[in-house]
């Protein structure tokens, strides 16, 4: 099995800026975690940050050979998973 660092993936007002100025190669901030626990912490930070339509967040689970994927929005203050399943 394969384990890797859980990562995010989101797009800020700052990113956008900076990839049309130039300064980024993409629109898109990738964030790894050393663990899921800590990445599930900032993830409100990061939802409110977001312009996108949503958050995605790609982790190995326990057990389990593959990647996983979530989407999450920011859902009356709270985050919550819209979309989730196997790469």
């Amino acid at each position: 099995m394969s384990n890797f660092k859980p990562q995010v993936s989101f797009i800020t007002d700052e990113s956008i800026r900076d990839y049309r100025n130039n300064q980024r190669r993409s629109q898109t901030v990738y964030n790894t975690y050393p663990t899921y626990r800590l990445l599930k912490k900032d993830l409100k930070d990061i939802l409110k940050e977001n312009v996108s339509e949503h958050v995605t967040v790609s982790r190995s689970k326990r057990g389990e050979w593959g990647e996983w994927f979530e989407h999450w929005v920011l859902s009356n203050g709270k985050p919550i998973i819209i979309k989730e399943g196997w790469m």
